[in-house]
């Protein structure tokens, strides 16, 4: 807390239009940041596949870089979190973008040298960016209304979309640079990824001030030290922490994230195989990562209107009808891919800002940032598991087998939700 003085605690605990003004100016840089990381998660999503199987020599080893990176995300999420807890946002996620960018510089350098070892060195740290890019979400809402969080995840979601609908759709320009620079096509989007993660990590760093958590977490202390120290007047505890909250909403995310990675890695194999060029592939997965941030303005909206748990069910149906339609997909159907990649992003939507809204809801402020990247560790394990299994699934099976299985596996979340708002006191909606 030393870096956030008595005066300036005071300064906003007694003024909350100060306090509201803070928040809305943290939700610009926290948005100015995302559009950055967007673009840099973009490239392992839209040609880290293509890029193994081109240096592997198989598509049975193709969901490895999503498996990596995403592995990478999972010990990125973990120290980001705790670094946040201890030192602040600002320090925590910019620290995180900048070992995104060096990752995917590694990337860059593998290609080049055509070596496999650093290929999946560099992927791992790659990952960093995809965890802060995810844990950025939290930022927007440390300083928000209990029932305005949902809507502060999702301005801080929607705001990824610029970068990352325009990262898959910069492929064959990107391409064609790297090529005149001597470097493999495939490897051109890392350029970006490592500039745009460079960039989002200097925005926090430099304008992430004062440190939104540690403000929030200062300001609370303070109340609860006011309010002991006067026991007549009326106290407001903060609530302790709800495991049960935590555990539904980790439970959504993670259904979610396994189910959206495993079809998302295979999907631009899968088309490359039945003759689709990369700029179809670009324009399906551009589509698929639009819909997995655009709609959050929206989807902010009704988890805080609606409630948490209608929203979750709503993402696993979704998710189950992107299955059906990717598995039903003929050959050459761009359409139907392309419906089959937005019902995936918005299903995944759908979960993340729902169980998101639940993690805040039920984690106080002083353990708030380290609960967070705890949890985040199993949704980026639950991803890496998906991305390595996807390949595998494809080899010994099919496409539309693995897309079935995804979708069925997101009903899973639906008794889990329908349980815990049985079991326990209604506090999220």
């Amino acid at each position: 807390m030393q870096e956030i003085s008595n005066r300036l605690i005071q300064s906003y605990a007694l003024s909350p239009e100060r306090r509201h003004a803070l928040y809305r100016r943290t939700l610009v840089v926290v948005i100015l940041s995302q559009i950055f990381g967007g673009a840099g998660l973009a490239a392992g999503v839209t040609v880290g596949a293509l890029l193994a199987q081109q240096m592997l020599g198989t598509a049975g080893l193709a969901g490895l870089p999503s498996a990596l990176f995403t592995l990478g995300s999972a010990g990125a999420a973990f120290l980001v979190g705790r670094i946040s807890q201890r030192r602040g946002r600002r320090v925590g996620l910019s620290a995180g973008f900048i070992a995104g960018g060096i990752g995917a510089a590694g990337v860059v350098l593998a290609a080049v040298t055509n070596n496999v070892t650093l290929l999946f060195v560099a992927l791992l740290v790659y990952g960093s960016g995809t965890a802060t890019n995810l844990q950025a979400r939290y930022a927007g809402t440390d300083l928000a209304p209990a029932r305005g969080r949902a809507t502060a995840v999702s301005m801080a979601m929607v705001s990824t979309t610029l970068g990352a609908v325009a990262g898959p759709n910069l492929i064959t320009p990107l391409g064609a640079f790297a090529t005149s620079l001597g470097i493999p096509a495939l490897a051109g989007p890392f350029l970006l990824a490592a500039a745009a993660y460079i960039l989002a990590g200097i925005v926090l760093f430099f304008w992430l001030r004062p440190d939104p958590l540690l403000l929030a977490t200062a300001i609370t202390n303070q109340d609860q030290a006011a309010a002991a120290a006067a026991p007549d007047a009326p106290s407001r505890p903060e609530p302790p922490l709800n495991s049960r909250g935590v555990t539904v909403g980790t439970t959504v995310m993670v259904l979610t994230q396994v189910a959206m990675v495993a079809i998302m890695t295979m999907t631009p194999v899968h088309m490359r195989s039945d003759g689709h060029g990369l700029t179809e592939v670009g324009i399906v997965i551009g589509i698929h990562i639009g819909f997995m941030y655009l709609p959050s303005l929206v989807t902010g909206m009704l988890v805080d209107k609606l409630g948490r748990v209608p929203m979750a069910i709503a993402a696993g149906l979704t998710l189950l009808a992107a299955g059906i339609v990717a598995a039903t997909a003929p050959a050459q159907s761009m359409m139907q891919l392309m419906i089959a990649l937005a019902l995936l992003g918005l299903g995944w939507n759908f979960g993340l800002i729902s169980g998101t809204a639940l993690i805040v809801d039920a984690t106080p402020l002083e353990t708030r940032a380290k609960t967070q990247g705890s949890i985040d560790v199993l949704i980026a394990l639950a991803g890496a598991t998906g991305g390595a299994l996807s390949g595998v699934v494809v080899a010994g099976t099919s496409y539309a087998t693995l897309s079935l299985a995804g979708g069925i596996l997101s009903l899973l979340l639906i008794p889990v939700v329908i349980w815990a708002q049985r079991t326990r006191p209604a506090r999220t909606g």
